[in-house]
């Protein structure tokens, strides 16, 4: 008996090669970047490769936005979808951009789901037993059993036409309706006006000016291949905190879960700039900070709350009296005894020092960079050329706090409480304020600034 070999012809293998495209993303002063990217790259991944070309420091905060300049909208990209595919929705005759910059609130809702979910404006679609917290809220939101109905009344604009009308909207896991009559949820009067699937959420940058709206807080459903303006399914809410909730429930609707595992593994991307060659940065939470008295020997923990009141008081004065060298424009210390104008211009090159612009865009800055506890940035007074403002983000409103300049033995000080606390410049005034809160509603935490790529 033979064996005969037979020779068996293998199919070859043909290894899969992503296609590179040519991106161009923009910042806030309008400097942008051309970068090749892979096919499959996500949003995530060019903030990361950003972050490491301009050696950023990454706070999880960096994030890619959809500007589309013809209809006045942007949006969130999230930090999992695929960057070429909101590209291919582009039409050819639009000029739209990327931007990379910072959103403080992108995930905020995961942290503080109270300012997000007011009560007026959630209820259940079952009875449920007690109240339920914001966090149950979120948790609702991600589970596939049970959700949270958003409801309220919202301005909304006629399709085809310049008109708007104010209707009862509910939010539900199948779409957004609309109540035919008063705010009656019966089935008989709740028309549908839009799904989640095939559309995105957009927030409006000018809608008083571009379509009409009555107020400026303004959203829509925009369909997410290229259309016309009538296409979109223009919304406007009575305050930011309405259009922030409407908007966020859109997002947890759509997303769900998706969501939450891009806020809590951050690095996990599709291609090559993930965490295999990246190491996460360690974020320091507020609450395990603890008050400190380096003032003997040994230093020593205070646990006494009315102790560590009483050393962030003394901290305080000790501020008033320092006369502490600051560096000067080419580098050199410059002692405070000299010219008060120095100090006075000192401020001037700091990323959260934001020369001759309005209170309005100043409030167009920080709400863009997430209206977050502590977002602030520092500008000129428009009313008096002498002094400063502190413009700042709480409870999810911006307020604004003049710093007034007051002179002592011949010396320029600046001051946000009368006088009672004085600071030689703006910079050693922000450095307090981040570390005390104050006369302030809470600390500065976060400076809005301008980036260049």
């Amino acid at each position: 008996m033979s064996l005969s070999a037979r020779r068996v012809t293998l199919p070859a293998i043909t290894p899969i090669v992503l296609q590179k495209r040519v991106i161009k993303v923009y910042s806030e002063d309008e400097t942008s970047r051309a970068l090749e990217v892979p096919s499959d790259i996500t949003a995530r991944d060019v903030c990361q490769l950003l972050i490491l070309k301009n050696h950023y420091i990454d706070d999880h905060s960096w994030t890619l936005f959809e500007h589309l300049p013809h209809v006045a909208l942007e949006r969130t990209i999230e930090d999992h979808e695929l960057v070429i595919e909101v590209l291919s929705n582009w039409g050819m005759e639009e000029e739209n951009k990327l931007y990379f910059r910072k959103n403080y609130a992108k995930y905020e809702f995961f942290k503080n789901p109270m300012y997000f979910f007011p009560e007026h404006m959630v209820s259940f679609a079952t009875e449920t037993n007690g109240e339920i917290s914001p966090t149950q809220i979120l948790q609702m939101f991600l589970s596939s059993s049970t959700y949270p109905e958003i409801h309220g009344f919202l301005h909304s604009k006629e399709q085809g036409k310049k008109s708007w009308k104010k209707i009862y909207f509910l939010l539900r896991r199948s779409g957004l309706y609309f109540s035919t009559k008063g705010t009656s949820k019966e089935p008989r009067h709740l028309q549908f006006f839009s799904e989640f699937g095939n559309s995105d959420i957009y927030v409006s940058l000018a809608g008083k000016k571009k379509h009409g709206a009555p107020t400026n807080y303004g959203f829509c459903f925009k369909p997410n291949k290229a259309g016309g303006p009538r296409d979109l399914k223009m919304l406007c809410a009575e305050e930011e905190q309405s259009r922030m909730c409407w908007v966020t429930a859109i997002r947890l609707l759509k997303y769900g879960m998706q969501l939450y595992q891009n806020y809590m593994h951050p690095y996990q991307g599709r291609s090559g700039y993930s965490s295999q060659s990246i190491s996460p940065m360690r974020s320091i939470s507020e609450n395990s900070l603890v008050a400190m008295d380096f003032s003997g020997q040994k230093t020593r923990v205070i646990e006494n709350p009315t102790e560590a009141l009483s050393v962030a008081v003394e901290e305080g004065l000790a501020w008033r009296k320092k006369g502490c060298l600051r560096l000067g424009s080419h580098g050199s210390p410059t002692a405070s005894s000299q010219s008060s104008a120095t100090n006075m211009a000192i401020h001037r090159s700091q990323p959260w020092f934001h020369h001759k612009i309005s209170r309005e865009e100043a409030q167009r800055l920080i709400i863009q960079q997430g209206l977050v506890d502590g977002v602030f940035l520092v500008r000129d007074s428009q009313s008096n050329p002498k002094t400063f403002v502190l413009s700042m983000s709480h409870g999810q409103k911006i307020k604004h706090f003049q710093i007034i300049p007051v002179e002592d033995d011949g010396e320029m000080f600046h001051t946000l409480d009368d006088g009672h606390t004085r600071f030689t410049d703006l910079i050693q005034l922000v450095e307090f304020y981040q570390l005390n809160k104050g006369v302030l509603p809470c600390k500065l935490k976060h400076y809005c600034a301008r980036i260049a790529l």
